[in-house]
């Protein structure tokens, strides 16, 4: 039972105890106070509603013993109302009752239970076209009820589609900080091992995988905190897509250019996350398959929209060919959520061009 269901019975609980607490507030209204009869049944009401319901919430749903109090309860709201009709007011706070206590179709049968006993209890059964009376009152609450049994079904898909946007979020968000950052890492020792005879060079490979493992632990902590990526927390995003090329061109030993094009204006952090993703990616893609001598990030702002393109000069590939990783799919994913579409262009040995379209409006 999560946060809003345990509210939800709660207040229904309050409910039912506050339509008792009325009703014995209208009884003594009346000439006459109510009997000690009376005040015992509003007592056993009170007490069965809560020793065996209130107190016993993971017995909820169950057919047995939960049908069971409700017929007791039922019984005892017609001996209330019969004695005294100031009660009739408990109605509105026993009618939810049987689809808190009973589980679905069962709940719609406790309903028209619960209905019955009003008719009954009010003497209505006796009277002409009770039957017709009856069976409208029970349409009206077997369809309320079908409305929020509609509506708690949506919100629990609602919950699901949630559940599952925020593990696809999580899994791009790994992808583009810990995948990329442990993958370089690896690459950098690699090269390291191949220079352990030229000591210079191995010591800087290790320099190098060094600052990756701090930049990548920088990063996945503000992953952790829902942040923006690292580039953007201080900067603009011309400069922190530099600063993404930089560090990458150190790293791979290919050079990474960025150029701006239009004028640059403000964007949301979401959109300017998305714009670095990508550079990002593109560029790992570039160092992992492209087999790239140059790789040039282009950022295009135009009337309405922006554009990122990363082209490098590598080996190029079939884009009809499924391709096992992750990085394009959750790129368009991301492009996606920002009402973004993403592009993909090569050829076999004529390099790649990756291609960003944000909407700015």
């Amino acid at each position: 039972m999560n946060i809003w269901e345990a509210r939800w019975l709660r207040a229904f609980h309050v409910l039912y105890y506050a339509c008792l607490a009325l009703g014995l507030v209208l009884s003594f209204g009346e000439d006459a106070a109510p009997d000690p009869l009376t005040l015992g049944i509003v007592a056993l009401l009170a007490g069965w509603h809560g020793f065996f319901v209130v107190r016993r919430p993971r017995l909820l749903g169950r057919l047995s013993p939960m049908a069971i109090h409700l017929a007791v309860i039922c019984a005892l709201y017609i001996a209330l109302v019969t004695r005294n009709r100031s009660f009739d007011v408990v109605i509105f706070g026993l009618m939810p009752q049987p689809y808190l206590m009973l589980a679905v179709p069962w709940s719609y049968v406790g309903a028209v239970a619960t209905v019955l006993s009003t008719f009954a209890a009010r003497g209505y059964l006796d009277e002409p076209n009770s039957v017709w009376r009856l069976i409208g009152s029970s349409g009206l609450v077997v369809a309320i009820g079908l409305f929020v049994d509609y509506v708690s079904r949506q919100s629990a898909q609602n919950r699901t589609v949630g559940v599952l946007e925020e593990r696809a979020r999580l899994a791009r968000e790994i992808h583009d900080t810990l995948a990329q950052g442990l993958s370089g890492i690896i690459t950098q020792l690699e090269a390291a091992e191949q220079a352990m005879p030229d000591l210079p060079a191995a010591q800087k490979r290790i320099a190098l995988a060094k600052e990756l493992a701090r930049d990548n632990l920088r990063e996945a902590r503000r992953s952790v905190d829902a942040l923006r990526p690292g580039p953007l927390a201080d900067a603009r995003l011309d400069a922190a897509l530099t600063e993404v090329a930089g560090r990458w061109s150190r790293t791979s030993g290919v050079t990474a250019t960025v150029a701006v094009e239009g004028t640059p204006r403000p964007l949301s952090g979401e959109v300017g996350t998305t714009l670095v993703r990508a550079a990002q990616e593109g560029l790992s893609n570039a160092a992992k398959h492209a087999r790239a001598g140059r790789v040039a990030i282009t950022l295009t702002y135009m009337d309405d929209e922006v554009t990122l393109d990363v082209f490098d000069d590598g080996v190029g590939f079939d884009p009809a060919v499924r391709s096992a990783g992750y990085g394009l799919a959750a790129m368009r994913e991301r492009a996606g959520g920002v009402g973004g579409t993403l592009t993909v262009e090569s050829a076999p040995g004529e390099g790649t061009a990756l291609c960003l379209r944000i909407p700015s409006n």
